[in-house]
């Protein structure tokens, strides 16, 4: 694995973890920037705007990837830049609801469905390909953990319910998850931070 020579081949669940945070970030990049392209030729503006979203993604993910098993001050420090991340991330969103409240997005139905099970399935794999360091106390193991529990939620989320709210008149239900999937990023982020700030230099348990 010419992308882990830093990780020992004494940690085969470390070598695993840090090869498909690889994989994750570069699988997402492709497939954004296909999404990108792809609206951006054909004039769709909310599916550009949920390609950019999968950035998020990407940095969490190669983050990781890089950072892990180069010790712990810098996983540590990797967990911190992962939490601001999630910072950014809510508020974000919390900007892209004062948007779409100000100007409402016209309703595209096809674009809504992609977008929706392209966002639910990506959630499972995520959750799927980390389930088994969930239990890890390393800050940086925790941060994608939680990164991935909060896509796996928010796009199940949105895939059931906001398809049919968008389609409805009223967007409250539409606007209302945008403020949950905000609260899941600060409360992510909250518990990345002050995990990272407070646990002890062993972080090994994987």
């Amino acid at each position: 694995m010419p992308l882990l020579p830093h990780i020992s081949a004494d940690d085969p669940l470390g070598r695993l973890y840090a090869s498909r945070m690889w994989a994750l970030a570069l699988g997402i990049l492709a497939f954004a920037s296909a999404q990108v392209i792809y609206a951006q030729l054909n004039g769709l503006p909310q599916l550009r705007r949920d390609g950019l979203d999968w950035g998020y993604d990407v940095v969490f993910y190669a983050m990781a990837a890089l950072l892990y098993g180069r010790g712990d001050r810098a996983e540590r420090t990797g967990a911190l830049v992962l939490g601001v991340v999630m910072v950014v991330a809510g508020l974000d969103t919390l900007n892209d609801l004062a948007m779409k409240i100000r100007e409402p997005r016209p309703i595209e139905p096809m674009v809504l469905g992609f977008s929706a099970a392209t966002a639910a399935a990506s959630g499972f794999i995520f959750v799927g390909l980390l389930l088994p360091f969930r239990e890890s106390d390393n800050p940086l193991i925790e941060a994608t953990w939680l990164s991935a529990r909060n896509s796996m939620i928010s796009s199940v989320g949105y895939a059931g319910v906001t398809f049919f709210a968008r389609l409805a008149t009223s967007r409250a239900v539409e606007y209302g998850l945008d403020v949950f999937a905000a609260v899941l990023s600060f409360q992510a982020a909250y518990v990345i931070i002050r995990d990272a700030l407070r646990r002890p230099t062993t972080l090994r348990k994987t």
